[in-house]
């Protein structure tokens, strides 16, 4: 006889997955860990394992909770343990230093480690692509040759960090970085950061004008051309406008050291909080005939424009000098494909989804010819940033995604005949 209430938690927490009828199998357990970072930061684990499992994998993005994202369940499903450890800043730009990010990596990958797996991957999705590419240049590196200040000047202790290279990489739906995403969206008509409403109107990328249709854009080249300068200079402001927050801030340090007065001790302490408005505004969302694949007018964040670009949604809304420089500069951050996947030795497996919004023909093969190693593959499945189905009635990608990953797992980490990989391919 089954009990009612036990059920009804049951069909709760099924229902919770993206793909309702897709979670983590019955027979998957879920533990939970708190993980000590380098930095004395205790980050959350969520463990989905049976417990028989040779290779795991920690999926992970810099700001967002994944537990009950898709990957994981079809992860799971092949057999692969999954660690997703939760970032210690969920949803949350205004301190979001990649930099100190890797360092919860680094804790998830040393919990695996300790707990007995063979093999562990790293399985970025979207801004954990290059996050994951990050973490892993720097692990490669010898101990005192990692970076020791992220881009605004702050000490990081990478050098005493333990950083354990993964033994191979997955990237799903990985974009450039966080910054060059922005750089890419910024909307370079704003005149005066402090005024989103004053605008250049010959910058103006939703004007008539320029070449803008809600029913689809025609962006002449010329335009193409000013407003790609514009955007990137609009960045090189704003990062002039955090480097001299930061220098106000060190110089009132400076003077602490010979004693200083209140206001130099105020001004130490200081750190402001300053809007990025207009942060949706890729020229390619608008003008399918740019860079063209399979996806669907619009950006990640729907088809209406003046909302995503004036709402309170939208990347780098909210930042302070030190996250805008580490993360959503295009300019200084460190954590881009093209600063880091070069560094890549380990076998990689390349997976892009062909109606993707974030990222687009001409920079998934850019990353992919990035990627440093000679051991790497590449799958295109058709399908939006998220995994889903392009057009309604089309099947479901995901399910083919993690078969995928589970047969490159076998062929890249196993002899065909192990019974225990044997074992971990049933795909169900």
């Amino acid at each position: 006889m089954t009990d009612p209430k036990q059920d009804a938690i049951t069909a709760g927490l099924r229902g919770a997955f993206w793909d309702p009828d897709r979670p983590v199998p019955d027979d998957v357990n879920l533990s939970v860990h708190p993980l000590r970072t380098h930095d004395g930061a205790t980050i959350t684990g969520f463990l989905y394992a049976r417990g028989n499992e040779r290779v795991a994998a920690v999926v992970m993005h810099p700001r967002e909770h994944l537990v009950p994202f898709y990957l994981p369940a079809e992860l799971t499903r092949q057999g692969i343990a999954v660690c997703l450890p939760t970032p210690r800043l969920i949803g949350n730009d205004i301190r979001l230093e990649h930099e100190i990010a890797i360092l919860d990596v680094a804790a998830a990958v040393s919990f695996l480690k300790a707990q007995g797996f063979e093999k562990i991957l790293l399985v970025g999705n979207s801004g954990g692509g290059p996050l994951f590419a990050f973490y892993n240049q720097q692990a490669l590196l010898a101990a005192d040759k990692r970076l020791s200040r992220t881009p605004a000047g702050k000490p990081i202790a990478l050098a005493e960090a333990e950083m354990i290279p993964p033994d191979g990489i997955v990237f799903v739906s990985a974009h450039l970085g966080q910054g060059r995403l922005l750089m890419n969206g910024i909307d370079p008509s704003v005149v005066d950061e402090n005024d989103p409403m004053r605008a250049d109107p010959e910058l103006n990328p939703f004007s008539p004008k320029n070449g803008f249709s809600a029913k689809g854009a025609t962006f002449a080249p010329e335009f193409i051309h000013r407003y790609r300068a514009a955007q990137a200079e609009r960045v090189r402001r704003l990062d002039e406008h955090a480097r001299e927050i930061v220098a106000r801030r060190v110089a009132a340090k400076r003077r602490l050291k010979d004693g200083g007065t209140a206001a130099d001790r105020m001004e130490a302490a200081h750190t402001p909080i300053f809007t990025v408005w207009r942060t949706d505004a890729d020229l390619r969302c608008w003008d399918l005939s740019l860079d063209p694949s399979d996806r669907k007018l619009g950006s990640l964040w729907g088809t209406n424009p003046a909302v995503s670009n004036l709402s309170s949604i939208g990347f780098a809304r909210l930042c302070t000098a030190d996250s805008w420089l580490s993360t959503w500069s295009g300019l200084s951050s460190n954590a881009s494909m093209e600063k880091c996947a070069p560094a890549i030795e380990q076998p990689t497996l390349f997976i892009e989804y062909t109606g993707d919004a974030s990222t687009f023909p001409s920079e998934t093969q850019a990353i992919f010819d990035w990627i440093g190693t000679s051991n790497k593959q590449r799958m295109k499945v058709a399908g939006d940033h998220h995994g889903r189905p392009i057009h309604p009635g089309d099947p479901n990608p995901r399910p083919l995604v993690g078969l995928r990953i589970s047969e490159w797992v076998a062929e890249q980490f196993s002899e065909k005949s192990d019974p225990m990989f044997k074992e971990a391919g049933r795909g169900d």
